[in-house]
């Protein structure tokens, strides 16, 4: 009995000198924080970094490869959202000058968004970093392709849209770039 009055003691104060568990999450959430700011830093576009991922709610909880992927799934995102434009824009009958690159987009997108983004957002999951590389690299130069395509017309309806995925794969890819000095 008088062992187990002891072991109670001991195991009532060995609670109390624990910290509060609000403490102990204060820390870590200012260190993500700061590595999500840090992280950003080291990308060509710092503010579109911090809005991108701080918009994702696992991103404060995530290491430098899970910011990776959740910029990768922005650039997922973006360009689906540009192929979901390109679609809308044909179905409003454009005129055939427009139409024709439109198209063109369309069939550059849409590999894209249901192939090779899905799958470098894998690869990363996998540690598989130059495959990601390649997946997102991709993503890019089909967006710099389908721009390209509107070169001999005076505009394109989807020219901020492709510079968005653009931009989004340069960010992301410099996270990865972070990541494979860190191996």
């Amino acid at each position: 009995m008088k062992a187990l009055v002891c072991f109670l003691l001991l195991l009532l104060l060995l609670l109390a000198t624990l910290p509060s568990p609000t403490r102990s999450f204060e820390f870590p959430a200012r260190e993500m924080a700061d590595l999500i700011d840090q992280t950003c830093r080291l990308t060509p576009f710092y503010d579109l970094c911090i809005s991108s991922l701080r918009s994702d709610p696992g991103s404060g909880a995530a290491d430098v490869r899970g910011l990776a992927r959740i910029m990768a799934g922005s650039v997922l995102a973006s360009a689906s959202r540009t192929l979901d434009r390109i679609q809308e824009l044909l179905g409003q009958a454009p005129d055939p000058e427009t139409e024709r690159p439109l198209a063109y987009c369309a069939e550059l997108y849409i590999p894209v968004v249901k192939y090779t983004l899905p799958q470098a957002i894998e690869a990363l999951g996998k540690g598989q970093l130059g495959f990601a590389v390649y997946g997102l690299s991709d993503a890019g130069k089909e967006a710099q392709a389908c721009e390209k395509n509107f070169s001999g017309l005076s505009w394109s309806p989807v020219t901020d849209v492709n510079e968005q995925v653009r931009d989004l794969v340069d960010v992301a890819l410099a996270i990865i770039k972070i990541l494979q000095r860190s191996f």
